[in-house]
């Protein structure tokens, strides 16, 4: 009988047992799988998303860091010195908070100067301050010359007139509109007896100034016109003496309201101290990036409940 020519039937077994386990070792050392477009299956929820471009700032809004991000201080060393300069409207809330900081810390300095918005951010920008009290947010060229700020205190702006003015009445916020616009000229034509109206501007410098034109004039400018009267610096007190018996001014309403000279004008029948009143904005401390450990310390102070109760102090 003739001999078969093909291999024997062991072989055919081996070789079928060979590429069975080799189709099982591929099958689990297989690559994590892609989808019918050939693209990777998506990170798991919690992954650290580490290919993902960041979120980008929107350009030109004001990023105040937040205030959990300075803790207070335990202990502060002998001999820290802060200095700060900035918004007049914040004078009063510097003044407390030096107060209690140094209190709190004894042998620490806090040199709190007001010379308006505008000069505070020059001064850090320049290092001769460490902190910028501002009434109004950073700006991206602000933000671009490596400042940042922490929000401390919200603000209230009071439209103001003489004790002994004869108008007694309230506003409307059109008719406050009227009035620093140079529409309105005249007391008679808000409810008050004739007599022309004396408008007390501050410079244009001031952060206070800048805040009112955005939110009373909705960014329209100014009047202009013989019953105007601009101020040559950026300071309350001599706005509140020049108001006489026929002016109207605007100030923080902290500075004015244990004043006896002048009194507020309520604006749609609301006062300062209620929650909806219509004329409000938030105050800062601006630094330098990255902040020194003496302005940590402060901050840290300053947006503490510690730190806020002392803001308050005498209000």
């Amino acid at each position: 009988m003739a001999k078969s020519s093909g291999p024997p039937p062991i072989v055919f077994i081996l070789l079928f047992l060979l590429l069975a386990g080799g189709g099982w070792f591929f099958f689990l050392n297989k690559p994590a799988a892609q989808d019918a477009n050939n693209t990777p299956t998506p990170a798991p929820a919690g992954s650290s998303g580490a290919n993902l471009p960041p979120v980008a700032p929107v350009a030109g809004t004001a990023s105040p860091v937040a205030a959990s991000s300075f803790a207070l201080p335990v202990a502060v060393p002998a001999g820290t010195a802060v200095r700060i300069d900035g918004s007049t409207s914040m004078v009063t809330i510097n003044l407390n908070l030096k107060n209690g900081f140094q209190a709190k810390f004894p042998g620490t300095t806090v040199d709190a100067k007001a010379n308006g918005s505008a000069k505070g951010i020059q001064d850090l920008v320049a290092g001769t301050a460490d902190i910028a009290a501002i009434s109004t947010p950073l700006n991206a060229q602000d933000q671009a010359k490596g400042l940042a700020a922490v929000p401390v205190a919200l603000d209230r702006i009071a439209i103001v007139v003489g004790t002994n003015n004869p108008f007694q009445g309230g506003l409307t916020a059109a008719q406050v509109q009227d009035i620093f616009k140079g529409t309105t000229q005249d007391w008679s034509k808000v409810g008050g007896p004739a007599g022309q109206i004396k408008v007390i501007n501050r410079p244009e410098i001031s952060g206070t100034h800048q805040t009112f034109k955005e939110q009373v004039l909705g960014g329209g400018s100014f009047g202009t016109g013989p019953n105007f009267s601009t101020l040559d610096r950026d300071a309350t007190t001599p706005l509140l003496q020049a108001l006489g018996n026929n002016g109207i001014g605007y100030a923080t309403f902290a500075q004015v309201v244990n004043q006896k000279t002048v009194r507020v004008v309520p604006v749609d029948a609301t006062t300062p101290e209620a929650p909806n009143y219509r004329y409000q904005r938030q105050l800062y401390y601006a630094y330098k990036n990255p902040p020194s450990q003496a302005v940590k310390d402060f901050l840290g102070y300053a947006t503490s409940p510690e730190g806020q109760k002392a803001m308050l102090a005498g209000n």
